[in-house]
């Protein structure tokens, strides 16, 4: 069978990379902007209180949050028997629209709603991309697949995150939102255009997606997630006190801090998907192990400016490395269920990222001070570490070909993929 050209698939994955980038960017500008949404939104509570007008602006965040967990699953078990170029393209254009009604809702309350809206087609989207990548870069590379994908989400916090952060400052917050509704329309024309034709599952229903949730390994491989990812929101929810309370640095330390976090995460994701290719469990176990001493250097050396930096390098590569992995291990243990299983990764980050602020705050208010939430992630590596190893034991022996070593296991539709693909 032909196979595309080097340069169409670069252009196929690039294309697949630029909505990872836009909802990056969408889904983390909220909250360097929380302060100028709260000022125009719920200006009466913010002459009264500013901080408690920033905090009823976090309600933004958290239905964004809220959106990718329901929509992860539902989408997902709906969308898997679509050709997979339509579904993305329809996805991408959510996201365009979601991201305009965003920025023109005229009140608190609207704003709300749409930013909930705009944050279900999330999870979906890079669970499909995920498995339209994988198909593209051929056995044996799906977690750096997997990573390439993602590499738009961490790419977005290094440079889209700040950008898009600092003209909403100048310009007012809904320019921001209408500039990113204008990245992902230029992603939602880069798949029209490169990403090839890729026909989904026939047989899939709804039913055999929800399928995934009976196999307990499928849980515990959530649960792993949630509360790896919930250790590392606990630290970047609160890099900003972090940075000037106890690194004892200026605000403007801070914007380099989230830069350094966010190559972090950039370099990371890509060792991740290549670990996970070598066997995703085993990955999921090493990456742990990294993240402790990750967070035990930034506990350590967080009183001074290089440590601070060298520590929210090291945290933000050990946690965004985690991410390929496990999203590899859900596609290894989840059977039939491909496309529930990539999309599921992006719910239980997103619960680790209410998880994580929660607790974080939580330490915070019990007067354990701005380094509280760093040993938070310190703690829940343990259940975290042990959820990776119930997942172990729960396919130890089950004769599945992929459910320990993290073997590729092609779907249905992969011989389909690979000649409508050359088309």
């Amino acid at each position: 069978m032909t196979s595309l050209t080097p340069a169409r698939t670069r252009l196929a994955l690039f294309a697949l990379a630029l909505g990872g980038f836009g909802i990056g960017t969408t889904e983390f500008v909220a909250m360097g902007l929380l302060p100028d949404m709260a000022r125009d939104l719920v200006p009466a509570l913010w002459e009264a209180s500013p901080e408690e007008a920033i905090a009823r602006a976090g309600w933004i965040v958290t239905a964004y949050a809220a959106g990718v967990v329901a929509g992860a699953p539902t989408i997902a078990a709906i969308a898997a028997r679509y050709p997979r170029k339509t579904v993305l393209t329809v996805l991408a254009a959510a996201f365009t629209l979601g991201t305009v009604a965003s920025a023109l809702a005229p009140t608190f309350e609207t704003v709300v709603a749409a930013r909930f809206l705009a944050g279900l087609p999330h999870g979906a989207y890079f669970g499909i991309a995920a498995l339209v990548a994988a198909r593209l870069m051929g056995p044996g590379r799906r977690g750096q697949a997997v990573a390439f994908v993602l590499a738009g989400l961490t790419i977005a916090n290094v440079v889209g995150v700040p950008a898009i952060t600092f003209l909403g400052q100048q310009a007012g917050w809904r320019i921001a939102y209408m500039t990113v509704a204008g990245l992902f329309a230029l992603s939602t024309a880069a798949i029209l255009a490169f990403v090839p034709r890729a026909p989904g599952d026939p047989g899939a229903t709804m039913g055999r997606e929800l399928r995934a949730f009976g196999r307990p390994a499928v849980w515990f491989a959530l649960l792993t997630g949630a509360l790896g990812f919930g250790g590392f929101f606990a630290v970047y929810s609160y890099v900003s006190p972090l940075a000037t309370e106890v690194t004892g640095a200026t605000e403007s330390l801070v914007p380099v801090a989230l830069v350094v976090l966010g190559l972090g995460m950039t370099a990371g994701n890509f060792v991740g998907g290549r670990l996970a290719d070598r066997g995703a469990l085993r990955a999921v176990f090493q990456l742990f192990g990294v993240f402790v001493v990750a967070l035990v250097v930034l506990i350590a050396g967080a009183g001074s400016v290089p440590g601070l930096l060298i520590g929210l390098f090291l945290v933000g590569g050990a946690a965004a490395a985690l991410s390929p992995a496990i999203q590899t291990r859900l596609m290894d243990v989840a059977g039939d269920s491909q496309t529930m299983a990539a999309a599921l990764n992006h719910s239980a980050l997103n619960i680790g990222n209410a998880l994580g602020a929660f607790l974080g705050g939580i330490v915070i208010a019990a007067g354990w001070g701005y380094l509280a939430p760093t040993w938070l992630g310190l703690v829940l590596c343990v259940p975290g570490v042990v959820c990776a190893a119930l997942g172990w034991a729960a396919t130890r022996g089950d004769g599945g070909a992929s459910s320990a070593d993290g073997r590729d296991v092609p779907d249905a539709q992969e011989t389909a993929f690979s000649s409508s693909a050359s088309r």
